[in-house]
């Protein structure tokens, strides 16, 4: 892994680098072209000393950036604030112009003494102080070019903060999901498992055979449930079955008083839903209905495709208290789990449909396998 790391690290930077310098000589290139035409068609500087002043511009305007680029990365100016930053580039700027100056002064010096031509630059032979020292309009010049160019650098630093900050968030936020997942996972199975090994206890004496027959369909349920904890997302089809064994599992408590019908469209097996959902919704109805009534009664599922989403409702006998204890961690968890994994697309919610009938609805966007 540490090689693939390395890898990725160096062929990063190797493409930070050849973006820099392509920026430098297309921005510095463009930018000397107009000094280029301006000695060329104006002072007749002919083909080979236009074409020397071309390239001294460039390598100087390079050579000023790049020099305030090592020290910006040097003194990693990048992490500074915009006050500390604003303190720094002020006498940056001033001083580079200073120096762009200078060098251009010195090169118009050198070649005018070299080629001897001083009344072509409109005046005579100067001293080499006097030369230097000519800072109108190249000292403007050198303030404005040097400003864009700093400007520009720090805006380009800035916006890849903000990505790479983004993109942190982004992870950071995927990985607290994951979690908060996880951990609901972690409180829903063992509510399960209390639930369900409650069924079983009071079988083991009376009835020992149903007892085995019990466990047997508990741990169907339990490898279903662990092999499949991890996934976001499961079929309607695996989710049936899952809710199959377990009604089977509670009919060997409940026998005649449990009853279940299903209403869904065959098309819609292959629909995928968070795991475990249905079944927490029919485990709530015979814990809240079914074993509050001395006849039981019958769980009707329904699950439909509506105004583009699914959606799947519970009912049972029974009606739903004014405190709201149906309302258990169990709900709670996949009212959370919803939440998190649609990001507030998908709703629960719990409800007394007549005197004597309790509907809970999930309803969440449509997710094809």
């Amino acid at each position: 892994m540490s090689s693939i790391m390395s890898g990725s690290k160096n062929k990063t930077t190797n493409t930070y680098i050849s973006l820099y310098w392509r920026c430098q000589l297309l921005g510095w290139g463009t930018v000397s072209l107009y000094w280029a035409y301006v000695v060329f068609s104006r002072d007749d500087y002919g083909y080979f000393y236009t074409f020397l002043n071309y390239v001294l511009d460039i390598g100087i305007g390079i050579f000023l950036t790049h020099l305030y680029r090592s020290v910006a990365l040097k003194l990693n100016w990048k992490a500074l604030s915009l006050g500390e930053l604003f303190v720094r580039v002020v006498p940056s700027i001033i001083i580079m112009s200073v120096l762009y100056a200078f060098l251009v002064n010195l090169k118009w010096y050198t070649y005018w003494n070299w080629i001897g031509e001083w009344a072509f630059a409109g005046g005579e032979a100067s001293s080499v102080s006097e030369s230097l020292l000519y800072w109108d309009p190249v000292l403007i010049t050198g303030l404005r070019l040097m400003s864009i160019w700093v400007l520009a650098y720090h805006l380009y630093h800035y916006y890849q903060r903000e990505i790479k900050t983004a993109q942190q968030n982004a992870e950071l936020s995927v990985i607290a999901k994951q979690a908060q997942l996880d951990n609901l996972a972690v409180q829903l199975n063992p509510h399960f498992l209390f639930n369900s090994l409650n069924s079983i206890k009071s079988l083991v004496i009376e009835d020992p055979k149903t007892a085995r027959r019990a466990i047997d369909l508990l741990s169907d349920i339990l490898r279903s449930s662990l092999y499949e904890k991890d996934a976001p997302f499961i079929s309607i089809k695996d989710e049936l079955g899952l809710v199959k064994d377990y009604i089977e599992l509670e009919k060997v408590r409940f026998e005649e008083r449990l009853n279940m019908t299903i209403n869904m469209d065959d098309s819609l097996e292959n629909f995928m839903i968070p795991p475990l959902s249905i079944q927490l919704l029919v485990e709530n109805a015979i814990k809240h209905g079914i074993d509050k009534r001395i006849n039981g009664g019958t769980i009707e599922l329904s699950i439909q495709e509506r105004a583009e989403k699914l959606e799947i409702q519970v009912q049972n006998p029974g009606r739903m208290s004014d405190k709201g204890s149906e309302n258990g961690i169990g709900l709670k968890n996949l009212s959370k789990r919803l939440a998190l994994q649609y990001n507030g697309e998908a709703s629960l919610s719990l409800k007394n449909e007549s005197e004597d009938q309790v509907t809970a609805t999930i309803r969440i966007p449509i997710h094809r396998k």
